[in-house]
């Protein structure tokens, strides 16, 4: 009942104009900032870790702009709910939607690597630059009547949703044609998953194989979506190349490849990273 109560209050919040939620945005940093300092200590901990090199007030200002911009990305979620297809595609701009159509002409499917970067929720829009499959490879909620409505919001402009437990069998019932696969590349592996040990932002890292198992399997050009905010509310998506033929790679090379461009993207402007997140809760001994 709670749960369902939520999802009208979100629903009839999603109808306010992004100018006065932005408003909301503001009172909210007040709060998670300066309130109840929410998750201060695990964002200053992973600043620390990723830029040894760079001061404490220098990281302190890149916290300040993470949070500032993490409560913008609430609100922008909230209006995912309703938004416009015309909105959407005036925020959320993608430069080179053409390179999806060198490989559609022939008759290659592509994964799109994303990273919890910018307003990664919007990157599952590429249904609005192209006719073809998109399939968003995701992790389940615990709560059921949540998770659906979430993936009725995320699958609103011709989107498929996945779990990422039966990505491999979902995304193969798929090969005959053309296709988008969706996959955020900086998700916590758990012990047990099939991982590669790399380094990002300067910390050992358990990555997940999926992209590149994935791709070596069927073949799949990797892609990645290179998200920048151009000012509050206004992002560009630039379609990026980064492995064309996944099974000449040695292993662990493909994995590499996206962990170093997400890395590269977040030392151009950190804050729009999730910083929130405990990337490094395990152990690698724990892999």
């Amino acid at each position: 009942m709670l749960t369902q109560l939520g999802i009208l209050v979100l629903r009839l919040f999603s109808h306010l104009p992004l100018k006065i939620l932005y408003l909301f945005s503001d009172l909210l940093f007040l709060v998670l900032y300066h309130g109840v300092k929410y998750r201060r200590r695990v964002v200053d901990e992973n600043l620390r870790l990723a830029f040894p090199d760079k001061d404490d007030a220098e990281r302190k200002q890149i916290a300040r702009q993470y949070f500032s911009y993490l409560c913008d990305l609430i609100l922008e979620s909230v209006k995912m709910i309703s938004i416009s297809k015309k909105e959407v595609m005036e925020r959320f701009r993608f430069v080179n939607p053409e390179l999806l159509d060198e490989y559609f002409s022939q008759n290659k499917s592509v994964i799109a690597a994303a990273g919890h970067y910018g307003n990664w929720e919007m990157a599952s829009n590429i249904g609005l630059v192209t006719d073809k499959k998109i399939l968003v490879v995701y992790k389940p909620l615990t709560d059921p009547i949540f998770e659906e409505f979430l993936k009725k919001v995320r699958s609103r402009f011709n989107a498929k949703l996945i779990r990422m437990k039966t990505s491999f069998r979902d995304i193969l019932s798929h090969r005959k044609e053309s296709t988008v696969s969706i996959i955020v590349s900086d998700q916590t592996p758990v012990p047990g998953d099939s991982v590669c040990i790399t380094t990002f932002l300067n910390q050992p890292t358990a990555v997940f194989m999926g992209i590149e198992n994935l791709a070596k399997a069927y073949n799949y050009p990797v892609l990645f979506c290179d998200v920048k905010v151009l000012k509050r509310g206004y992002y560009t998506c630039t379609f990026v190349p980064l492995i064309d033929d996944p099974k000449s790679r040695v292993e662990k090379e493909i994995t590499e490849t996206h962990v170093k461009h997400l890395e590269k993207m977040i030392h151009a402007e950190p804050q729009y990273w999730i910083w929130s997140h405990k990337r490094w809760k395990y152990s690698i001994s724990d892999y």
